[in-house]
């Protein structure tokens, strides 16, 4: 039997926990203000109560691999335990990887983060297209094949990225709208929801795209970038329903006590409801 594909289970989550995504983010200045050391030690801990506070709450988590990535191999280890906890309760885990490359080593990275039997294995990974879509396809294809899902950078938060994001294909389109479009191909018939997303920016205004990919639409910026839950219809439109907003700081910054992490997720929660329900 195929696993049931990742669009699905993220409708699904959003549907019944509501569409917040919570980035497990540990870099230095976090882990001080939380009274930890810039260590493995305070990683773990970070980490370990980040997910005890919000797994079996919020749709999706999204750690960051560099910020485990800069301790090692034992940092790595943190990383693995807490895909396997959050996935154990209840959370879908989005690897914020944003690997892009080309044949065997793109799929060594599939092979990473989208087939089941490695300790990375997570629910959904982010890529980047901008070495062209088609060197995604080992991505796309592993997905496919563990019910996995896949966010490709499109129109993102940090205001360098429209030098290449924004620049005109050779038939008038957008490289962005281009990959949007692909994104749309690869999500076709796709039903309640396709598992190919995009990321796009909250703090965009107007996104000046067409983002009906019939996939879900992941939206940094909110909190410290500047993005509000209010700014999420003028965004995304008709779209909106298909956010799954991305917020860091906002959460995190109420740590290190669980109460205060989860209280903040679900006034975030309840603002993002009500945005989108009064659009």
């Amino acid at each position: 039997m195929s696993p049931e594909p990742f669009g699905a289970r993220l409708r699904r989550a959003m549907d019944t926990r509501g569409p917040l995504c919570v980035g497990i983010d540990p870099h230095a200045s976090l882990l001080t203000a939380w009274g930890l050391g810039d260590d493995v030690a305070g990683l773990e801990r970070f980490t370990r109560t980040t997910v005890e506070a919000l797994a079996d709450r919020v749709a999706v988590l999204k750690p960051q691999s560099a910020f485990f990535e800069r301790f090692g191999s034992r940092g790595i280890a943190v990383l693995e335990k807490a895909v396997e906890e959050a996935r154990a309760a209840g959370a879908l885990v989005l690897m914020d990887a944003k690997r892009g490359d080309i044949g065997s080593t793109m799929g060594a990275y599939a092979a990473t983060y989208l087939e089941p039997g490695s300790p990375l294995f997570s629910d959904a990974v982010t890529v980047s297209p901008y070495l062209g879509f088609g060197s995604l396809r080992p991505a796309l294809d592993a997905a496919v094949l563990s019910g996995a899902g896949v966010f490709v950078l499109a129109l993102t938060s940090n205001p360098e990225g429209a030098e290449v994001q924004r620049a005109t294909a050779a038939d008038g389109r957008s490289l962005a709208q281009l990959m949007l479009d692909h994104m749309a191909a690869e999500n076709e018939g796709a039903a309640p929801l396709g598992s190919v997303g995009a990321v796009v920016g909250a703090t965009l205004g107007d996104a000046g795209a067409d983002l009906a990919i019939n996939g879900p639409l992941l939206a940094p910026g909110i909190g410290a970038q500047g993005a509000t839950p209010a700014d999420l219809p003028g965004v995304f439109g008709a779209s909106v329903g298909n956010v799954v907003p991305s917020v860091s700081r906002g959460v995190l910054s109420r740590g290190p006590h669980v109460a205060g992490l989860r209280e903040a997720a679900e006034r975030l929660t309840d603002e993002i409801r009500a945005a989108v329900a009064g659009r």
